[in-house]
């Protein structure tokens, strides 16, 4: 049995830090899955004929719960299992289809430091398919200043991403 990755530790980031990217070869299955799973029945996301031949579309195309939960395992891959995010605002502006291979990319924006135990980690992303930006996104993330603290126990009066 192998543990979990550390987690990231507020004080080691930095304002400009660049997160390391992530890719993923984009199919069908990616597609499709990431509509059933956010329950989005609408066939632009899993009817190949309905997205070209009534919406004159090259194929089916990625959800926008789905390039969310991409964004969210992004953050997550780099924060370690103590990160939490608070918040996060993003906005599409390009389709992601099967075929595409889109990379997910950041850098940390601000630190700011709390006295609760942990520091807010601002963070600008983007999704891109080649040159092409997809989306692109804001978060904050709490991040434990010690290996001793934890977000995700910090009391619900006192959590204000």
């Amino acid at each position: 049995m192998t543990s979990a990755a550390p987690s990231r530790l507020f004080g080691t980031v930095t304002e400009g830090e660049a997160l390391p990217p992530l890719s993923h070869a984009v199919t069908a299955t990616t597609v499709v899955l990431g509509a059933v799973a956010s329950r989005d029945w609408r066939p632009m996301h899993h009817d190949r004929d309905f997205a070209i031949q009534r919406n004159g579309l090259r194929d089916i195309f990625l959800n926008t719960p789905s390039q969310a939960s991409w964004m969210e395992r992004f953050i997550t891959d780099w924060s370690g299992p103590l990160g939490r995010l608070g918040r996060m605002k993003f906005s599409m502006k390009d389709s992601i289809f099967p075929g595409d291979t889109m990379v997910i990319d950041g850098h940390v924006l601000a630190v700011t430091a709390t006295a609760e135990g942990f520091g807010w980690v601002d963070l600008a992303l983007a999704i891109r398919v080649g040159e092409r930006l997809a989306s692109n996104c804001q978060a904050r993330l709490a991040l434990p200043a010690t290996d001793a603290d934890n977000p995700w126990l910090c009391p619900p009066e006192s959590w204000r991403p």
